[in-house]
């Protein structure tokens, strides 16, 4: 009979054996796992094809397989998938993304080292030398990772895995966004864009460890996109 993928994950890590030197559990034998499962080893064989598939487990041939923390990729799976389907939104991915952002940007502002708020800094004076120059590839890379150093500041993977699943299935999105507010801001010799300029506020609050400051100044962040790119 299956068994489901949950159940069996539980299995294999409670008979799994740490790997020396590695993050990886060694599990035992499929003799043994058929065994101790009570499965076909046909369906054993089915159910840790999709735990590869998911990143879940690896083969190493000539010494067996191992259980592993998988990286964003399944997530982000998921998430593409759930937006091919129509089961999740555009304006779903938005305002979840934008409700860990402003959590995220508060405990930065308690986490964050000097180092830390130098290189924030140093990624917004890059969106506006980017945009300044009209390189607007260099400035949505930028901005993209100013985003995403906030997440590994706060230092809980729980967020930084969702940001990453949520950053994929929203990347185009934000290219056509960044686009749309290129637009409507065209740049006159020597100006700056307020999409890039309005992460100063947050760098600012987050070198003056003021967590509230740094929440609002997330939140101000999303409205200046939403004006410049006509969402409400």
């Amino acid at each position: 009979m299956g068994v489901d993928l949950s159940f069996l994950v539980r299995s294999l890590a409670a008979q799994a054996t740490a790997e020396e030197g590695s993050d990886l559990l060694r599990l035992p034998t499929e003799r043994d796992l058929v065994e101790s499962l009570d499965i076909s080893r046909g369906a054993l064989r089915e159910q840790l094809s999709m735990l590869e598939m998911l990143g879940f487990l690896v083969r190493v041939q000539g010494r067996g397989s191992f259980l592993r923390v998988p990286d964003s990729s399944f997530i982000q799976l998921y998430f593409d998938l759930s937006s091919q389907l129509g089961h999740l939104s555009g304006t779903q991915f938005r305002t979840a993304r934008e409700m860990l952002e402003l959590t995220v940007a508060e405990s930065a502002a308690r986490l964050a080292t000097a180092d830390d708020v130098d290189t924030l800094r140093a990624l917004v004076d890059e969106m506006v030398a980017a945009s300044t120059a009209g390189d607007d590839a260099r400035a949505l890379e930028a901005d993209l990772e100013f985003h995403r150093k906030l997440f590994l500041v706060v230092q809980n993977p729980i967020f930084t895995l969702l940001y990453d699943g949520l950053a994929h299935v929203l990347r185009d999105e934000v290219v056509e966004r960044r686009r749309a507010a290129v637009d409507r801001e065209p740049l006159a010799n020597g100006a700056t864009r307020i999409i890039d300029t309005v992460h100063y506020g947050i760098v600012d609050a987050v070198g003056a460890r003021d967590g509230e400051e740094a929440r609002v100044a997330m939140r101000r962040h999303f409205e200046v996109w939403s004006s410049l790119t006509g969402e409400h």
